[in-house]
């Protein structure tokens, strides 16, 4: 399975959407109304430009309405194996949070960039995970010798972006 992302304007991506019925596809717009297309398939992009994502782990649907964070986290190349044993064995406690909707863990395709996108009901939701035991499980170790947060394998810091899902085919 692979993940497609571009962005535009909400008229242009939508445009996009009601012409490609048939695909997978969701509108992600955040608060500075910047908007990003995702299109999740097993073929190639319907995109003129992409970026491009391996999904290595994923859990859910995509859903028609809600709240996506995407925790982009960039990794050397040497780091990539010990990223993704990381997630490939973690607790998988979210998939019981209230809310959650989805999880696709991202392997870049033409960047250094993972992402880990998770979609909500709600972005109370997703604040309710963050204080949660299990996002407590889930990060028990960071910060730790065992972290994978230690390990220098990061080549700058992560960042955040958080979106409301404002449509999908």
């Amino acid at each position: 399975m692979n993940i497609y992302m571009t962005s535009g304007t909400l008229d242009y991506l939508q445009k996009i959407v009601e012409n490609n019925e048939e695909q997978n596809l969701l509108i992600l717009q955040d608060s500075e109304e910047q908007v990003l297309l995702i299109h999740e398939t097993n073929n190639e992009s319907i995109f003129n430009e992409a970026r491009e994502y391996e999904v290595i782990d994923q859990t859910g649907k995509l859903p028609d309405m809600g709240y996506a964070v995407l925790n982009n986290i960039p990794v050397t190349e040497e780091g990539r194996p010990v990223f993704e044993y990381r997630f490939q064995n973690r607790a998988r406690m979210v998939e019981s949070e209230p809310g959650f909707a989805a999880i696709r863990v991202l392997r870049p395709l033409n960047s250094d960039t993972y992402i880990i996108l998770t979609l909500w009901n709600s972005e109370q939701d997703f604040l309710n995970w963050q204080t949660s035991k299990a996002y407590d499980h889930a990060h028990k170790k960071r910060g730790t010798s065992e972290g994978v947060d230690q390990q220098p394998i990061f080549p700058r810091p992560s960042y955040v972006t958080k979106y409301t899902v404002v449509g999908s085919k």
